[in-house]
């Protein structure tokens, strides 16, 4: 039996998959790490601590293997930055997580630039990406220019230690985020990188997502594993869940939520509200994304938990909120972290409406499900009007959508059906086949998109529109 193993780092976690060939049941381990808030607006993670984690899970699958792994692939949490000295492996400051917003004042002062950093890059200007992240460790001196340096996503700080320190890279598609990148040239941007005072020698170089970037070299793993697959998270759950042709679309349901669509081999034009992104290159071919970045919907759910311990787990929330017929006219606005797409606000606090005597838990429960299905309803509507292209069905995976009530409500919303794969790890299942297409396991999309089948589909109630319209129109007032 041969084996593919997913190294999928995420906000939370590090999840190990190994994915067999030939049908064979995947192993899997996973491994939390701790989050860091040390004043209101920031998130930390500690570099050292993802590795030790990537480390564990992998040496606990690998050892259950028959053999050593025919290729390793990569997926991460995008936009956030590792800093570290490549002589001596030292992590030179905590690791700046994508929810930080520590560079929104940053980020608007730069406002005038606007319409550069939608040209080179596709983003906006968000405390959301890598570059100012970078720029604020230099300027406060928490990190020194040098011959040294790198700053790097988790993915090529994971491929770093992979590798022995032999192999400073990312893929195209992490790269994208980074606001330094020209998605059009191919190449780190001199522009963006003299506007934000970032030394060009400190970025990894960019390959394409699939193909041998290095072979394992670190004590405890087996030697001479290709590492030959790498995406960002979202990319590569677009990619698993088989959105090969332009116009197809996913979400993922995880602690925020990204609705990506495929479109195609051209980059489109520049739509307010929306970013252009790369979702991956293949042979040198770069294939884009229309991508809408919603910051916070299992964040809340993880929130009521421990935040305001009105749940006791995740599972809960579904049974809570069926438990009431509506929310009563609850409406929250989840805007812990500021408000992504459409919006962009990353000044933006969250928000709950329409309160009375008669307000219960049940009623915030279902309110903050609510939420998740308005968000990506926005999102997808603004991706219609952008494009052009009427969604005919949304691919859905994460964690959410476990949720049927969820589901069944997002379907209303979105007038369009729902559909789930058998697989709901799709981030992993996308890690494994770039990697897998890298070495040769597969030799074209077309065969990979054949292991891609539903097993769930949510079909919208069309003699509810008037009802979904009405609750989507009170929550853009409450937006408001």
């Amino acid at each position: 039996m041969a084996f593919i193993v997913a190294i999928d780092a995420g906000t939370t976690g590090v999840r190990a998959r190994a994915i067999s060939l030939d049908g064979a049941p995947s192993l899997s381990s996973y491994k939390e790490f701790t989050q860091y808030f040390p004043q209101p607006g920031w998130v930390e993670h500690d570099a050292e601590e993802i590795w030790s984690a990537v480390l564990s899970t992998l040496h606990h699958v690998c050892s259950q293997l028959p053999q050593a792994p025919v290729a390793i692939g990569i997926t991460n949490q995008r936009e956030t930055l590792v800093a570290w000295n490549r002589a001596s492996d030292e992590v030179l400051a905590p690791a700046i997580v994508w929810q930080d917003r520590r560079t929104a004042d940053r980020c608007q002062q730069l406002a005038a630039e606007l319409p550069t950093v939608r040209r080179i890059t596709g983003l906006v200007l968000d405390p959301y990406f890598t570059g100012t992240k970078a720029e604020w460790l230099l300027r406060n001196g928490v990190i020194e220019p040098s011959a040294h340096l790198a700053l790097g996503t988790i993915d090529s700080w994971i491929l770093w230690r992979l590798s022995g320190g032999t192999t400073f890279a990312t893929d195209e598609s992490n790269a994208s985020r980074t606001m330094l990148y020209d998605i059009q040239k191919h190449a780190w941007s001199e522009e963006m990188c003299s506007l934000l005072s970032i030394p060009m020698n400190a970025l990894p170089e960019v390959r394409n997502s699939s193909g041998i970037f290095a072979t394992t070299n670190v004590e405890g793993i087996p030697r001479g594993i290709p590492i030959s697959g790498i995406a960002g998270d979202q990319q590569s759950a677009l990619f698993g869940q088989a959105c090969f042709a332009a116009g197809t679309a996913k979400n993922t349901y995880g602690t925020g939520s990204f609705v990506l669509m495929n479109a195609g081999t051209t980059c489109p034009s520049v739509v307010d509200g929306l970013l252009n992104t790369v979702a991956w290159r293949i042979n040198d071919v770069t294939t884009y994304a229309v991508e809408g970045s919603i910051f916070v919907t299992g964040a809340a759910v993880q929130w009521l938990r421990d935040g305001l311990h009105i749940i006791d787990n995740a599972k809960e929330i579904e049974t809570l909120a069926l438990s009431v017929s509506d929310s009563a006219g609850v409406v929250m606005v989840p805007a812990l972290t500021g408000l992504g797409s459409p919006w962009w606000d990353p000044y933006a606090r969250g928000g709950i409406f329409g309160i009375s005597r008669g307000t219960n838990r049940a009623h915030l429960a279902r309110a903050t499900l609510e939420s998740i299905a308005f968000q990506t309803r926005d999102v997808v509507e603004a991706m219609t009007k952008a494009t052009g292209i009427t969604l005919t069905e949304l691919r859905a995976d994460g964690g959410a959508t476990d949720n049927a009530f969820l589901m069944q409500l997002q379907a209303d919303q979105l007038q369009v059906p729902v559909v789930l794969p058998i697989d709901r790890e799709t981030t992993a299942c996308g890690a494994a086949y770039l990697a897998g297409l890298g070495v040769g396991a597969w030799s074209t999309t077309e065969e990979i998109a054949t292991h891609w089948a539903s097993n769930a589909t949510y079909l919208p109630n069309y003699d509810n529109q008037g009802v979904a319209d009405a609750a989507h129109a009170q929550w853009l007032n409450a937006v408001q």
